[in-house]
């Protein structure tokens, strides 16, 4: 079951939510039930949806408001019409002593007893809040993970469950939201753990059952700190900073001309006033910095698996518990494997590390392990959600050719972005790429061009070639090497290689041809001698 806790409007849209979904969905994490979701392919999930009042919690709120009222009328909850400056000032006054600040209960309110005043003031309109009654007394959270919870009597001050907007506080949802919806185990980082008893004693008065819980380790990066979206922030800052310890005129308002973002939006970035999603990405576009992957939209956007991903993440904080043949631990699973054996019992207490590199390496493994057939089928599926453009020159291609050139990529690529760099000469034109100047001066132009002269000479040989395939074109080039005396094929191929790419790195230089097609190469090949001259 999937479910959207969105009560906190301020954070909370639409939008947010769908990709929520696709996000899960594109990493193979369906729901049985739950808000519908329609993929591109016309496929539906979440099409068995249950009666159970809807998966928003925004949409929910007759529910909840029927079980607060059922509180208040117990003698369990109650309106507080405290002013939030009141508050606020007793709190700071608390901090100023060096006290723990504690909302102190109204004299009139008396546990077990409907209130009736203060609810006819409540219904009348008056702004208030809604508040739970807390009994002094003690709490045990049985947790999976962590074992027996206990918090002595009396720890549990009145807090809020119904916020002076009208909503419900998301501790009060969920309790609702697990007990009408059927929820049986409630997964959850390690942080949560102080609210966990609150939500036991609010499960205890509405007269719910206790779902089982376990406390699951937080996810850090590898230097110890906490993975989070301010992560983007914090890299887009420093480079920012740098810059302009570098060179002083970069400044605020030199940078918003260039950008698009208002000077106070960037002033208050750089004193961590603001940590702008926004803000931070066109910064790193700008300083040509790459932000660091925290969210799955990052990921999928790099060109990374979800299968390697969901595998990588499987293992943070838990393990199979299995060995290899060889005695090692097994790490390589997918989904099906995490569905069958997956135990609470083997989930750890310490938090975990999320090491990029070994993420790498496992959507590195997982790119290494497919045909040439499914590398470019993934391969151009991505393009065209990602780089449309570049999908748009791919698809100039025939299959034949696209499959020359996958089978070239593929053992380089450790993600599917990493496939696009070396594949630039056939996303543009015949007379559209530039030529590097350093490229052409190795290999062209050195010796009294020693290099121009070999093309030139070497060009009528691919003319001659009939059966356009990078074995012949292979062939060509050794034959041709060896007639020159040349100790290995370099003195010919990096001459070849700038005239088509324009640079003095590609793929395997008869792939590269294979897949340029001979009216290409040749074209290509004229262009660069005529540019040489």
């Amino acid at each position: 079951m999937l479910r959207i806790e969105d009560t906190d409007a301020a954070r909370s849209s639409d939008e947010s939510a769908k990709g929520i979904m696709e996000d899960l969905a594109w990493l193979g994490i369906e729901w049985d039930d739950g808000p519908k979701l329609t993929l591109a392919d016309g496929r539906v999930i979440g099409a068995n949806a249950r009666d159970v009042g809807g998966y928003f919690q925004a949409r929910r709120k007759h529910i909840y408001n029927a079980e607060i009222e059922r509180l208040v009328r117990l003698g369990r909850a109650y309106p507080g019409f405290e002013k939030t400056e009141d508050l606020d000032a007793k709190r700071k006054a608390a901090v100023a002593a060096k006290q723990t600040y504690r909302y102190e209960r109204p004299g009139d309110v008396v546990a077990g007893v409907f209130n009736e005043a203060r609810w006819a003031r409540a219904v009348a309109g008056e702004a208030h809040v809604i508040r739970f009654l807390a009994l002094s007394e003690e709490i045990v959270v049985a947790d999976q993970v962590l074992g027996d919870v206990k918090i002595a009597a009396g720890e549990l001050d009145d807090f809020v469950i119904r916020k002076a907007d009208g909503f419900p506080t998301y501790h009060f949802a969920v309790v609702v939201d697990d007990e009408t919806m059927g929820t049986t185990h409630v997964l959850r980082a390690q942080e949560h753990l102080a609210n966990t008893p609150r939500h036991v004693a609010m499960q205890k008065a509405l007269g719910y059952r206790v779902p089982v819980y376990g406390h699951m380790p937080l996810i850090f990066n590898m230097d110890g700190t906490k993975m989070s979206k301010r992560d983007k922030a914090k890299a887009a800052r420093k480079a920012t900073k740098d810059a302009m310890v570098k060179d002083k005129t970069v400044t605020p308002a030199g940078l918003a001309g260039r950008i698009g973002v208002s000077e106070p939006a960037i002033t208050d970035f750089l004193a961590a006033q603001s940590d702008s999603i926004e803000v931070a990405e066109a910064l790193a576009a700008h300083f040509g910095v790459a932000l660091p992957e925290v969210e799955v939209w990052d990921f999928r956007r790099n060109g990374y698996l979800p299968e390697a991903i969901c595998n990588f993440i499987g293992l943070l904080g838990w393990n199979p518990g299995m060995k290899l043949a060889d005695g090692k631990d097994l790490e390589k699973f997918d989904n099906a494997f995490i569905a069958k054996h997956f135990a609470m019992e083997r989930i750890g207490r310490t938090n975990a590390k999320f090491d990029r590199n070994k993420l790498l390496s496992f959507n590195a493994d997982a790119i290494g392990a497919m045909t040439d057939d499914a590398f470019a089928d993934r391969w151009v599926a991505w393009m065209n959600e990602h780089e449309p453009a570049a999908a748009k020159s791919i698809a100039r291609l025939d299959r034949g050719r696209l499959l020359i050139l996958a089978k070239a990529l593929r053992p380089r690529a450790k993600t599917l972005r990493d496939a696009l760099r070396p594949a630039a000469f056939v996303m543009v034109g015949d007379a559209d790429y530039p030529f590097d100047p350093a490229a052409v001066e190795k290999n062209l132009n050195a010796a009294d061009k020693t290099g121009a002269k070999l093309l030139a000479e070497f060009k009528p040989r691919l003319e001659a070639i009939g059966d356009w395939t990078a074995e012949a074109i292979h062939g060509a080039i050794e034959v041709f090497a060896r007639e020159k005396g040349m100790p290995n094929p370099g003195g010919i191929s990096q001459p070849l290689r700038v005239a088509v790419t324009g640079t003095g790195v590609s793929p395997g230089l008869g792939e590269t041809l294979a897949v340029l097609g001979k009216a290409s190469t040749l074209a290509r090949i004229g262009r660069c001698l005529e540019t040489v001259k």
